[in-house]
């Protein structure tokens, strides 16, 4: 019986080995590559190409977390690039970089904000001192034929001993003007002005309308990379590209926390005094008074009125593309179909409902209605974006 076994043991090893044999003489060996994804540094850090392709270049590149570094920052060989929002500088930090920038060092700067004619100000407090204005690109007088529709409107530089210019491709609608005439040189499409450059002191500061050509993987594109280098030729980078920039409460809690301690007692003890009831008590005032909401009609009225329908449609529209070229990097190089696919896997909406939003505007007055049904397309659109 156990001979049996042994017997029947030996020839399942057999034909197991012959099949195995059989299916690697067979085999196909082949290659696959997996696509993970951007790696956690490159999510982190939307310059990382950037980074990388500079210190190829045989530059230094240094990271700062706030304008505190500057403190220690000599002011000649360095170039400070602020790519990130800058809504809570202070006006001491604004002058602090400028000051900076005349000691000999090259502050590269992202314009923020739109050019007001009636306040004469930006609000861009960089901008304001350097009376550099940005204002939205104006529309083409007429249309480009078919075939240059789908080209994008590359800016253009000229460099000395160069006899063909540099392209890169900026975002054609915002426009920078030089009312002072102060600017050395300036970058330019089609449209408008995308990059300025002037003396400031013994430095220099240059002003962009956007930086996302330098983010991955636009920086690959046409000449921007070069155009990082080109900026910052011969000096040390300092990237200062995130929003945490110390506002007034911060540093208040940093240097005065017992200040603000004793602050917060004392504006207790006076509401605690205030809220003793001392006399008769008061009748509730007549709710005959306007309400919120008629407020906010007037204004809107008169937005409609001064303005008029297609401007404000245009705006949500901008809107709406500015936003999905943050969500979708080259979203401004597809053209209108795969435009209306992207927004449509973006927003969730039907396809309908995104070519009525982002369609020409009607040369005609819309009717209330419409105009009502145009602005809550275009509102939806935005706020799923």
């Amino acid at each position: 019986m156990n001979r049996t076994l042994l017997w029947a043991g030996w020839l399942l090893a057999g034909l197991l080995g012959a099949g195995g044999l059989f299916l690697w003489s067979k085999a196909i060996a082949y290659d696959e590559v997996v696509d993970r994804g951007p790696s956690p540094e490159a999510l982190a850090n939307p310059y990382l190409a950037a980074e990388q392709f500079l210190r190829g270049q045989g530059l230094v590149v240094e990271h700062a977390n706030g304008l505190d570094r500057l403190a220690d920052l000599p002011a000649k060989g360095n170039s400070l690039l602020l790519l990130g929002e800058r809504g809570n500088m202070t006006p001491r930090q604004a002058d602090q970089l400028l000051n900076w920038a005349r000691s000999g060092g090259h502050l590269l700067l992202v314009a923020e904000a739109l050019w007001d004619e009636e306040t004469d100000k930006s609000g861009d407090l960089l901008l304001d001192r350097l009376h550099i204005h940005q204002l939205l690109s104006d529309e083409p007088e007429e249309p480009a034929p078919a075939r240059k529709q789908n080209m994008p409107d590359l800016t253009k530089l000229y460099v000395d001993n160069e006899t063909a210019p540099a392209y890169f491709n900026f975002d054609t609608d915002f426009n920078l003007t030089d009312p002072t005439h102060l600017a050395q040189f300036s970058a330019n499409s089609a449209r408008a002005s995308h990059l300025m450059q002037l003396n400031l002191g013994q430095g220099r500061v240059t002003v962009i309308t956007d930086s996302d050509l330098w983010k991955a993987p636009i920086i690959g594109q046409h000449d921007n990379a070069w155009l990082l280098w080109y900026l910052n030729q011969g000096t040390t980078v300092t990237l200062l590209f995130n929003s945490n920039v110390d506002n007034l409460l911060s540093l208040l809690m940093r240097y005065f926390p017992q200040a603000l301690v004793a602050l917060c007692a004392l504006t207790a003890l006076a509401l605690w005094q205030a809220g003793m009831r001392q006399g008769p008590v008061q009748a509730p005032a007549t709710r005959a008074r306007r309400q919120l909401q008629e407020h906010l009609k007037a204004s809107a009225d008169f937005l409609l009125r001064r303005s008029g329908q297609g401007t404000l449609l245009q705006a949500l529209q901008r809107d709406i593309l500015r936003a999905a070229r943050r969500r979708h990097p080259g979203f401004e190089h597809l053209d209108n179909a795969a435009q209306c696919q992207v927004l449509e896997h973006l927003t969730r909406q039907p396809s309908h409902v995104i070519s009525q939003a982002l369609g020409p505007l009607a040369a005609k007055r819309l009717s209330s209605a419409d105009f009502s049904r145009q602005v809550a397309c275009l509102q939806t659109l935005r706020n799923a974006l």
